[in-house]
């Protein structure tokens, strides 16, 4: 079972809840914090599927930060972090990780907890910087690299860098990533293939299947069908989730 809602107090961010194993988690732009077994923990941005199972456990709860808001919450560039699930231990003394995760505990639902132990970091560390999420919102409208570089004022290498500290990698990977995502919830809408291709930015087809199968490990088609509610259950136990909703160390 797997459920996710917008935080009510922490913007931008999605709060979720995972029981159960699933299927593998897979590339969205984000960072997520993770509550599973009394510890807590950071997903960090992901460049291909992450199966499940990692970490153990059978109930998971998460906050899903909007792309390029962790690393300031952290303290920690978001390429220290690319492709790794690692325990918050690792990043923060253990004193003060050990009082946040007392906090948390003292939670009757961990999300609340999680979305507390956001605001108050935030709050300490000032207004969040602007640039991500504005390149964020230009890849998503399709603008190209040097397009972008140039409305923000910066360099194209000087973007990369900035980008690598902020989401993990680069803007072309950011920007696949982000036409991933768009594609998925298309295919999810039902639309052919050839439609997604063409709504979601893809030259062709053939090009859609390529960049599923490098950034998703399958197809489209396998990803669609193990959306599909099961015929016994009415739920599905094999669904490719964003990151986090299945974590791994």
């Amino acid at each position: 079972m797997y459920e996710e809602a917008p935080s009510r107090t922490v913007p931008g961010a999605v709060v979720w809840r995972a029981r159960g194993q699933g299927g593998a988690v897979l590339p969205d732009g984000c960072m997520d914090l993770l509550w599973t077994g009394g510890r807590l923990l950071v997903a960090g941005p992901d460049t291909g599927p992450h199966p499940a199972g990692e970490v153990p456990g059978r109930s998971f709860t998460g906050l899903r930060l909007a792309p390029g808001a962790a690393p300031a919450l952290l303290g920690v560039p978001a390429w220290e972090l690319r492709d790794r699930r690692v325990e918050l231990a690792a990043l923060w003394p253990g004193p003060e990780v050990r009082r946040l995760t007392e906090r948390t505990a003292g939670y009757e639902d961990p999300r609340a907890g999680l979305e507390a132990l956001a605001r108050a970091r935030f709050a300490a560390v000032g207004p969040p910087d602007p640039l991500p999420a504005e390149v964020t919102a230009r890849l998503r409208a399709g603008q190209p690299v040097s397009a972008i570089a140039a409305a923000v004022g910066l360099g194209e290498r000087q973007l990369r860098r900035r980008c690598l500290d902020a989401f993990g990698y680069g803007p072309r990977t950011l920007g696949r990533v982000l036409r991933l995502q768009r594609a998925l919830a298309l295919t999810r809408r039902g639309l052919p293939q050839a439609e997604v291709a063409y709504a979601a930015g893809y030259a062709d087809q053939a090009h859609l299947a390529r960049e599923v199968r490098a950034l998703a490990g399958t197809t489209l088609g396998a990803w669609a069908a193990a959306q599909a509610p099961s015929a016994t259950s009415g739920a599905n136990s094999e669904t490719w989730q964003p990151s986090g909703s299945r974590t791994t160390a």
